[in-house]
């Protein structure tokens, strides 16, 4: 077993103030490991602490959220049966996003979308070494879209205009992560947020994912400083935002109270109708929750 290389997760969060309405998802979190049943792929840029699905159960538990999207992290590899076993394992309660490359099969991607996949994610960051080949990320688009799959698209810093003009013509839709990796410095004017924002009122194939609150900050927690853009983003496509905690945080500069983070969403949503569409009604559509 390798050493982690990347900050422990918060153990104890804090129970939330907000109480989520019912069927609220997290639609942006992760499982790792633990290591000896699902191992970290040999070149995996980091190695988390194990945070298996008792720990993920446990945590969704005590924040008052009932369903949740696991994203497949880079850590893992092509192998996403860390993300299939735990859908198996919840009732219904559970989807995922994959980690595909171009030599998956149309029967792969079937089985990987029978078994609750029903996205896959492409990470453009350079500091992990993870710039896919745009030849094979096509590739792959074309595969999946029989299968009415959407991309998610992680992106570096103040990148979105440079994308924007290939997502546009993708023919499946796609999830911006993170707010685009905005900075709060930079404020809801800044060139790369508005980028985003006439991207998502241009383009109704476009997603964006109000997480990752700790990592726009400037400031530090509570994170207050990045909650303007999640506002705006609430404001101008209710339709088409999700929320996730990123629990358990890989790469983060500060690790967050999950509980703290729950505890922001009536902040930048404050009408019930706001809350239930980013948490319940939005991720349902788009995951195909019964």
């Amino acid at each position: 077993m390798r050493a982690p290389t990347i900050l422990p997760y918060c153990a104890d969060p804090k129970v939330p103030k907000f109480k989520a309405p019912p069927l609220s998802c997290d639609a942006h979190t992760h499982i790792f490991g633990p290591g000896d049943k699902y191992p970290y792929a040999a070149d995996a840029s980091y190695i988390p602490h194990d945070a298996g699905l008792d720990k993920f159960d446990w945590l969704h538990a005590r924040i008052g959220i009932e369903r949740a999207v696991i994203v497949n992290a880079s850590c893992h590899g092509l192998d996403n049966s860390v993300v299939t076993d735990a859908i198996a394992a919840s009732n219904g309660r559970y989807k995922g996003v994959g980690n595909v490359d171009d030599s998956f099969t149309e029967k792969q991607i079937d089985e990987l979308d029978k078994g609750g996949i029903h996205g896959c994610r492409f990470t453009f960051l350079k500091r992990l070494g993870r710039t896919p080949d745009m030849s094979a990320f096509h590739r792959v688009v074309d595969k999946i879209k029989a299968f009415k799959w959407h991309v998610v698209i992680y992106l570096d810093p103040e990148t979105v205009a440079d994308f924007a003009p290939m997502l546009e013509k993708l023919p499946v839709d796609y999830i911006i992560d993170h707010m685009g990796t905005v900075k709060a410095d930079k404020g809801v004017d800044g060139a790369n947020f508005q980028a985003l924002l006439a991207l998502a009122v241009r383009d109704q194939k476009c997603w964006v994912k109000t997480c990752g609150f700790e990592r726009a900050s400037v400031a530090g927690a509570p994170f207050h400083d990045a909650l303007p853009f999640g506002r705006k983003l609430v404001e101008t496509i209710p339709d088409r935002v999700l929320w996730g905690t990123d629990w358990p945080h890989p790469n983060v500069p500060v690790m967050p109270d999950d509980g703290e983070l729950v505890d922001l969403i009536p902040l930048f949503a404050p009408d019930p109708v706001q809350q239930k569409k980013l948490l319940v009604d939005n991720p349902a559509r788009l995951y195909r929750f019964k």
